[in-house]
């Protein structure tokens, strides 16, 4: 039924007075109306605020986004490797690289992972948890994380991955193998940059957007040397950055390297709650107690 010809029924069942007629007809158009757009509401992508303060200076929004945003507070635990739990204000765990080795508290909600080695994912992880998002496709194309799961928006932007450190043999590179997954929740822009094997350009910048906190591998072999890692770190420009594959760097090398924009928090608890409002004015690298 076109719009021209429900107006024309519409308008004989009110010149011939057919009221049942005419409520008939009127849950019927909501219903073809509801058919009709239904599949175009849904193919909507999410609506990042991330990705809409990508060019906004370090800090600054809209006053609209503010008063939005208000003051939430995520909670970070540090677990271990590149594992880091973020508790959101509505309840949900995440847990960043998971394996299922590095477990502090409860069973998270979702869980990311990476290709890279078996310290970054697990093919076989507790049934309990309902959402397990892999930043790798096994068909050979990108994976596309974008969703909203409670609170949190959870997207996703691919990487290649050196071969020799997966568990696919061949050619040197394994496209899209890591995913650098973003984390929407209580107003802050939280990325995990995962395996990263090497340099990011201005497309991945451009899909990655505004971060306020920053988990980044400062190991410096494994993933990417800590010259380039660095550069990585000073040009997303987030308020925070918290280091990952601790085991091999001394802090005190990567600390050299991004320069003196960055202050350095050591902390022995292994957690913090951080807000939007609570972002630290100058950049800053918070060095959590781990495992």
């Amino acid at each position: 039924m076109t719009q021209r010809q429900f107006v024309d029924t519409l308008e004989r069942s009110f010149m011939s007075g057919g009221r049942f007629l005419m409520s008939r007809l009127l849950l019927t158009a909501l219903a073809c109306l509801g058919w009709m757009f239904a599949p175009a509401l849904a193919q909507q992508p999410l609506r990042s605020e991330c990705l809409a303060m990508a060019d906004a200076a370090p800090r600054v929004m809209s006053v609209a986004y503010r008063k939005a945003a208000g003051s939430p507070e995520v909670e970070i635990t540090y677990a271990g490797h590149s594992t880091y739990f973020i508790d959101t204000p509505g309840g949900l765990r995440i847990a960043t690289d998971y394996s299922g080795a590095y477990q502090v508290g409860r069973l998270p909600d979702v869980v990311t992972m990476n290709r890279a080695h078996s310290t970054h994912y697990s093919l076989y992880p507790d049934k309990r948890i309902p959402h397990v998002l892999h930043g790798w496709s096994d068909d050979g194309k990108p994976a596309i994380v974008s969703q909203r799961i409670s609170d949190t928006i959870i997207r996703n932007v691919t990487t290649d991955i050196r071969r020799y450190f997966s568990d696919d043999l061949g050619s040197d590179m394994l496209r899209d193998g890591n995913s650098i997954f973003i984390f929407e929740a209580a107003g802050l822009c939280i990325g995990h940059l995962g395996h990263l094997h090497h340099k990011l350009d201005d497309s991945h910048f451009a899909q990655i957007g505004r971060l306020d906190i920053v988990m980044v591998p400062i190991d410096g072999t494994y993933t990417m040397s800590l010259d380039g890692i660095s550069e990585i770190t000073k040009r997303l420009r987030a308020s925070v950055v918290l280091p990952m594959h601790r085991f091999a760097t001394p802090l005190d090398d990567f600390m050299r390297r991004i320069g003196q924009q960055f202050e350095i928090d050591r902390r022995i608890e292994r957690s913090f709650r951080m807000s939007r409002d609570a972002l630290p004015p100058k950049p800053t690298v918070i060095i959590l107690d781990g495992v």
